[in-house]
């Protein structure tokens, strides 16, 4: 089985729940790292968290789910970020977020980062994302980057989500420098077209993020189109089987991640991924949270 480490920032959520308002979880790459331990796989999540008991709970959520713990460090003096999330009536979402001294901030500079890293290194897939780069400060960011060039170097694979959060960063031209540096490293592309142009401040279509992507050394590049579906690595655009009505699209970009690398480790074509991938997004929105319970 393969070993995969995700890395990132992991947070409160507060959901509204008719006129109450509920706690849970989130965050892009854990809740893809959910996902993926759901799916049977042998998954690690790296990131630091509080010694608070709001972070104690948190942990013992995610080794329930199947996560593999051991790297999540414990960061003595911050705390665990907040968001709260609220959906209008066509499930679309909005965040407000209180990250600011938010544990995973200062993960790599903690002393037993080093450790974690040497052990991230060996994982057959890493994934991290431009919100897991957004956080960290210059020093963190260029471990982080020299991580997956290693994991890469050393024949493994390298996910790379372009998930661009336009407060997390000084200016677009540094987010593009930072997720242009991460593309260069990965073997796995999973940007989304408005995030793209978002950051280039115009329109692009799917061929142009795709082309960038590919140019810069990640030629397995799916371009998530919301909606429309996906450009596939060839060209093609593979819409969902079905239109849905959503009731809540926070997870819908980190479940379509986890069910196209579930299916590519499995041994899946980059057209069954996507298949797979829509039709995990799909089961996400039609359920509140970014995380839904499995059995709901």
């Amino acid at each position: 089985m393969a070993r995969i480490v995700l890395i990132g920032e992991a947070m409160l959520e507060l959901a509204r729940k008719g006129g109450d308002w509920q706690l849970g979880y989130g965050g892009d790459t854990l809740n893809t790292a959910i996902h993926l331990a759901r799916a049977g796989h042998d998954v690690a999540y790296l990131t630091a968290l509080g010694t608070d008991p709001f972070s104690a709970d948190l942990k013992g959520r995610w080794a329930a789910e199947g996560l593999d713990t051991a790297l999540v460090l414990d960061h003595p003096t911050r705390g665990t970020g907040l968001y709260a999330i609220a959906t209008d009536a066509a499930g679309e979402r909005s965040f407000t977020y209180w990250r600011d001294s938010s544990a995973a901030r200062e993960m790599l500079a903690l002393p037993e980062s080093a450790a974690a890293l040497a052990v991230a290194a060996r994982a057959d897939l890493v994934a991290v994302s431009l919100i897991t780069l957004a956080i960290l400060p210059a020093e963190g960011r260029a471990r982080l980057l020299e991580l997956i060039r290693q994991v890469r170097q050393n024949g493994g694979q390298v996910a790379f989500d372009g998930n661009y959060r336009p407060r997390l960063w000084e200016s677009p031209a540094a987010a593009a420098s930072a997720r242009d540096a991460a593309i260069a490293a990965a073997t796995i592309g999973l940007p989304t077209l408005e995030d793209e142009q978002a950051i280039a401040g115009h329109p692009l279509t799917a061929d142009a993020v795709a082309a960038h992507w590919q140019n810069l050394g990640c030629a397995e590049t799916i371009v998530k189109l919301g909606a429309d579906g996906c450009r596939l690595p060839d060209g093609t655009v593979l819409p969902p089987a079905r239109l849905l009505s959503p009731v809540d699209t926070s997870g819908a970009g980190d479940a379509f991640n986890a069910g196209y690398l579930d299916a590519r480790l499995r041994g899946a074509t980059p057209v069954e991924a996507a298949g797979a991938a829509h039709a995990l997004a799909g089961w996400t929105i039609m359920r509140p949270g970014a995380i839904p319970a499995q059995d709901s």
